[in-house]
């Protein structure tokens, strides 16, 4: 499935090529997790289910999701509880959700327990909120205090203090965490490949069009910053170029609207939401990702186009930054719109004009994705970790 539920698989199944690994779950992904050990067993993989009372009447919706996987860890506390004097486990791993302002009351069991990679510590630059709507300065000021909301609860400072190690997914989450008390941190993206992915990525090969080709590939929401790319590529003035957008949301309109304010209306192409083989079909067809995000906590579109040799040319925050480096591609400092846009199209039209830079970037990325991001390496570097926090 991708995002975090791809996080809590791969990385589970990656760990039981090692060593027994229980995953403590919610009941509703019984039937899907039982279909797929059919086809594929894992004998070192085992599951046991929990659900908060009551919760096939519930109507998990954006509102209430947060709600529900609070009250699931209290659950999960009491099935862990009952269970841990038969199962004697050596470390207790919370990997989902990827929060860092909710607790987890496993943290509360006498077993080493490790927390994360967590996130959601970012947030838009202030000087940023100018070019957002209200509904956008609502959401925004909405998320800021619910994570200081969360900050405060006794339990998630608890799950932080009693953490022997908790992994942020970026700079401004570890910040947090460190003020909540967090001892031992270390800065590690939530985000991984699989080595069969890996493969077919690395396979794409390099487009054949004299078109130059920048993509971003995400929802339509204000804070991915796609308004950004688009003033960015009209500022380029680059000839025989296009920038294609892929994905949905409720920011179309008003970026369509901007491209033509711009005069780049044919130039600025809203492919929509394409199935993954077409999605892949795009980005093997481009030159260049732009990824003009102001607050992911991952960023997957960024490995998947590094291990597609393109190079990335994105903001220098959230998860984009910890994934990309000067040598796989371009991180721009956002300190204004203004600055942010003007740095954007320096790196586009360097890019654009130096196809041996993007060979070399191309490279250094699909290198970096192997030895950095492939759950197998994730996995090995988490078995170092487990027995480093038993022994001591």
């Amino acid at each position: 499935m991708g995002s975090e539920p791809g996080v809590g698989w791969n990385l589970a199944r990656a760990i039981a090529q090692h060593h027994p690994v229980w995953v403590l779950t919610r009941a509703d992904n019984r039937p899907f997790i039982e279909a797929e050990l059919t086809q594929n067993p894992f004998p070192n993989l085992q599951f046991i289910y929990c659900d908060v009372p009551g919760s096939k009447f519930w109507n998990r919706s954006t509102k209430t999701v947060h709600l529900h996987h609070y009250l699931w860890q209290i659950s999960a506390y009491a099935t862990a509880k009952r269970l841990l004097p038969q199962m004697r486990w050596d470390v207790i791993h919370h990997i989902t959700y990827v929060r860092y302002s909710s607790p987890s009351f496993l943290s509360l069991l006498p077993v080493p327990f490790v927390w994360g990679p967590v996130g959601g510590g970012e947030m838009a630059p202030l000087a940023f909120w100018e070019d957002f709507h209200l509904h956008a300065r609502i959401y925004e000021t909405l998320r800021y205090l619910a994570h200081r909301v969360g900050e405060a609860d006794p339990f998630t400072r608890l799950t932080a203090t009693r953490s022997v190690l908790v992994r942020a997914t970026t700079k401004d989450t570890a910040e947090r965490l460190q003020l909540m008390g967090a001892q031992k941190l270390e800065l590690y993206s939530e985000s991984g490949l699989s080595q069969e992915e890996i493969a077919t990525l690395q396979a794409v090969l390099p487009p054949v069009s004299d078109t130059m080709r920048f993509i971003s590939m995400a929802r339509l929401l204000h804070w991915k910053g796609l308004h950004l790319g688009i003033r960015a590529f009209a500022e380029t003035n680059l000839s025989n170029t296009e920038y294609w957008i892929l994905g949905e949301g409720p920011e179309r309109d008003r970026l369509q609207q901007l491209a033509k304010d711009l005069g780049v209306e044919k130039q600025v192409k809203f492919l929509g939401r394409l199935s993954r083989h077409e999605t892949l079909n795009r980005l093997s067809e481009s030159h260049v990702l732009l990824h003009p995000s102001l607050h992911d906590s991952g960023g997957w579109v960024c490995l998947e186009a590094m291990a597609c040799g393109r190079p990335v040319v994105c903001l220098d925050l959230g998860g984009p930054a910890v994934q990309v480096t000067e040598e796989t591609g371009f991180k721009i400092t956002a300190e204004s719109p203004e600055q942010a846009v003007r740095d954007l199209a320096t790196a586009m039209v360097l890019l654009a004009k130096n196809a041996d830079l993007r060979s070399r970037m191309g490279q250094a990325g699909q290198q970096r994705v192997q030895e950095q991001f492939s759950w197998e390496q994730k996995a090995k570097s988490l078995i170092q970790t487990y027995k480093s926090v038993v022994k001591n």
